[in-house]
């Protein structure tokens, strides 16, 4: 982990450079209850007391902590500096900004980005009161830019954990299609599923009790939602959404099946269509997908797509960031809606990682859809995952 560390300080440094940000700083405290989205990747470990991790333009990186934290962060060996307190933080973290004299300070919060927005308000009030001490309080920023780039550009250690989770997804997914028949419920496919994790030593991608997703048939949850008792019938159109983590990154894709009918060959004509539509716009969406547009430009193509094949628009963002979570990163393939904000409008730019996942209805049949997992290329994007052309049929 240290590696992985030294290796996003060091980008961290770069961004702060790209952006001419001064220093960018994390304020937390008892984060094994409140638990920043950016720590893990300045620390390995928890830290109790009230703490500040400053990263610098210049290349400065300081840890100021309690005395009873700072052995765990010196061992790491990647802070320039390691800086301790015993009755409070106040005077070493102000005398630390006094000789820095940043023109801004960039902190951990954010209107927009859950991912950016580890700040409690109380410690927020608490940091502008220290910084009017020393008439810096009006240099405050938020790190949005910062931290959105630092967790978008996936470094090579996080591309290789990306990749191997990846390979064991698809791996348990062939595993399952052999174990998926008529009469199975959505609970047993899911227990079949949970259990290969379990023998693999691996983690989930996010909470087990949806991890993996299972949907049969028509007039279910479609997504976010439990395995059922609900049992898998001919003619429906099974599909789940599945992922594992492999050393602190995950994966996050979905496969679609078909339950043949006695005497079927293939899947109706419909379910067909639907399928190969699906098909089509994720390759679509991948060919538009390049640095410097942004992602509701992305998103429109695939969309715009399945509605010209007759298709209702599918009611979510057709892909989001991965990396430490399944949902991780401000920049977001989706359309101008409230709930996204300036997502959508964040700008491509190479080794982000994203999903392409449209969806759509079969009545009477169920849901068709697909995620596939890609990286973006200095001029493109490549798949990470193993596509899937054809539906895969029980």
């Amino acid at each position: 982990m240290s590696n992985l560390i030294k290796e996003k300080i060091n980008q961290a440094i770069q961004i702060l450079q790209e952006e001419d940000i001064d220093c960018w700083l994390t304020l937390v405290r008892e984060s094994g209850i409140v638990h920043d989205p950016m720590l893990d990747f300045l620390i390995e470990a928890d830290v109790t007391w009230l703490s500040a991790f400053i990263i610098t333009r210049t290349g400065e990186s300081i840890a100021l902590v309690g005395q009873m934290d700072r052995a765990t962060i010196e061992e790491l060996g990647v802070y320039s500096s390691v800086l301790s307190y015993v009755q409070g933080i106040k005077k070493l973290l102000l005398s630390t900004l006094q000789r820095l004299n940043p023109r801004q300070i960039a902190v951990n919060f954010s209107e927009e980005s859950e991912i950016c927005d580890g700040l409690t308000h109380g410690l927020y009030l608490k940091l502008v009161d220290y910084l009017k001490e020393i008439n810096l309080e009006k240099k405050i920023i938020s790190a949005q830019k910062v931290i959105s780039r630092l967790r978008a550009r996936k470094t090579p250690t996080e591309m290789d954990r990306i990749k191997r989770a990846i390979v064991q997804t698809e791996e348990i997914f062939s595993l399952v299609t052999d174990f998926i028949k008529p009469g199975r419920t959505e609970r047993e496919i899911a227990d079949f599923m949970i259990a290969e994790v379990h023998r693999r030593g691996l983690g989930f991608a996010w909470e087990r009790s949806h991890c993996p997703a299972v949907f049969t048939g028509p007039e279910t949850a479609e997504a976010h939602y439990r395995p059922t008792d609900r049992r898998v019938e001919p003619g429906h159109i099974l599909n789940m959404d599945f992922g594992v983590e492999v050393d602190g990154y995950v994966s996050d894709l979905q496969r679609t099946f078909y339950i043949r009918r006695p005497g079927e060959e293939a899947a109706p004509p419909e379910v067909s269509r639907g399928f190969q539509a699906i098909v089509t716009a994720i390759e679509l969406a991948r060919r538009k997908l390049k640095p410097g547009i942004q992602g509701v430009e992305v998103d429109r193509v695939a969309r715009e797509y399945l509605v010209s094949q007759g298709y209702e628009e599918f009611p979510h963002a057709l892909g989001h960031q991965v990396g430490r979570f399944a949902h991780d990163g401000t920049a977001l393939l989706g359309p101008a809606w409230e709930k996204y904000a300036g997502k959508p409008f964040e700008v491509i730019e190479p080794q982000m990682v994203f999903t392409l996942e449209p969806r759509l209805k079969i009545e009477k049949r169920g849901i068709v859809t697909i995620e596939e997992m890609v990286v973006v290329t200095p001029d493109g994007a490549e798949f990470l995952s193993t596509p899937q052309k054809e539906l895969i049929l029980i």
